[in-house]
């Protein structure tokens, strides 16, 4: 018997204007598995975790958890039980953060708590200072805004954010974007650290190969719509695949060259 994947996609398509984002993808994440999905700029990999949050519905295709369809053809899109069930078993750590200004560190830590989960404030505060202090963060900073934080702090109190509920999937966007090489080395350990603690499945995409190559057991190239190519970090390496050849050795020259100068 087959193990069933935690996440699936299967044959999904999106366009936007006209232009065929996602081609017929087909991927999926065992449960405990972190996937790295590695790919040039505008190749869908946004989409494609939208897709799997539900925040972008395909034009075909269907996306399953545990085996079961979210998005085909007689569910309901947007309220609908599914999808909310969806949100209730996922976490998020946004590229930048994506931190509310007007709300204290706990307060954004403990949004989803407060807001969804129908936890008391007070309740939600401790629950937030426990996620502050496994991202190794002070239970100090608790009553602080964003706004006094480092990027790197900022991008901590996300991390918390993603991990308070202790959710089954756990999707990263970009996670070290705009921090310096430091930093990143510390988010990743970090990452690494939550994923495994948690026992969770885990979906990141990123342009930064260190990062990929810190924090997934697989990762998987997009290009087209379509995956290219999958195997292990150390693969990376290793493969004579031409687009990874390219992208991993930052050559101009390959079969991704059409579509840079196209753009």
């Amino acid at each position: 018997m087959t193990d069933i994947a935690k996440l699936e996609w299967r044959g999904v398509r999106k366009r936007f204007d006209d232009a065929p984002v996602l081609d017929g993808l087909d991927l999926s994440v065992a449960s405990g598995r972190s996937l790295v999905i590695i790919g040039g700029s505008g190749q869908g990999k946004s989409v494609t975790i939208k897709v799997a949050m539900g925040l972008v519905r395909p034009d075909a295709g269907e996306v399953l958890v545990d085996g079961k369809n979210l998005i085909g053809p007689g569910l309901k899109w947007g309220g609908g039980r599914s999808r909310r069930n969806l949100f209730s078993r996922v976490g998020v750590l946004f590229q930048g953060a994506a931190l509310f200004d007007s709300l204290t560190v706990w307060e954004n830590v403990a949004f989803r708590l407060i807001n969804a989960d129908g936890v008391s404030r007070k309740d939600a505060k401790a629950r937030a200072i426990e996620a502050l202090a496994r991202v190794r963060l002070q239970a100090s900073v608790a009553d602080s805004h964003p706004s006094e934080l480092s990027g790197g702090m900022q991008k901590r109190v996300g991390l918390a954010r993603a991990v308070v509920a202790n959710p089954e999937i756990l999707f990263f966007d970009e996670p070290t974007t705009g921090l310096d090489p430091i930093t990143s080395a510390a988010i990743n350990e970090l990452i690494v650290d939550q994923v495994r603690g948690l026992g969770c499945t885990a979906v990141s995409i990123t342009h930064d190969l260190a990062s990929a190559r810190t924090i997934g057991d697989e990762i998987a190239m997009l290009h087209g719509g379509k995956i290219v190519w999958r195997g292990a970090p150390a693969e990376l390496d290793r493969t004579d695949n031409p687009y990874v050849r390219q992208f991993v050795d930052a050559r101009a020259d390959g079969p991704m060259t059409s579509v840079v100068q196209e753009r």
